[in-house]
């Protein structure tokens, strides 16, 4: 690694750690010519399916539109930072498993719709009028009303579950 102060290329690690959930290490590096010290992370760099759009043109999966897409509905909305973290990382975990190497957006779109329901309700609404494509006020009140008649995330928490995976 060189040093991004003096470009030399004799580091040494001081310190390792774990960071973001152990999704990526923190090494604490020092530069053996100038002996200032920086940080690095180091993750898995693995590859994502492609994304089949509804035009069936491919593209290849973007972190960062899958981001910009639940922050624009999350707009000053109440959620940590580290919860829609945490919903983009489910998101790709899901990507990596699915072991698949062309995904549809729809079911990508799926897996945000269900990861902000659990977020938040007026963002999920928000995201559904685009992503379903609301025509008219009526669509928005069915979604909403279909919402109102499902149990909260804390009602789901207390419920027994009757099958093995749940």
């Amino acid at each position: 690694m060189y040093c991004p102060f003096c470009r030399a290329q004799d580091t040494r690690v001081i310190d390792s750690r774990l960071a973001s959930d152990g999704m990526q290490v923190r090494r604490r590096r020092e530069c053996l010519t100038c002996e200032e010290r920086f940080t690095t992370f180091e993750t898995a760099e693995l590859v994502m399916p492609r994304i089949i759009k509804n035009n069936n043109a491919r593209e290849p999966f973007d972190e960062k539109k899958l981001s910009t897409g639940m922050l624009r509905a999350l707009e000053k909305r109440p959620v940590d930072a580290e919860n829609v973290d945490a919903a983009i990382s489910r998101i790709q975990h899901q990507l990596r498993a699915s072991g698949e190497r062309e995904i549809q957006s729809r079911l990508l779109g799926d897996w945000v719709m269900h990861e902000l329901r659990v977020l938040d309700q007026v963002a999920y609404v928000r995201f559904a009028s685009v992503y379903r494509s609301f025509e008219d006020v009526q669509a928005f009140q069915e979604e909403i009303e279909r919402l109102g008649n499902e149990p909260t995330a804390e009602e789901k928490k207390d419920q027994i579950s009757l099958l093995p995976d749940e």
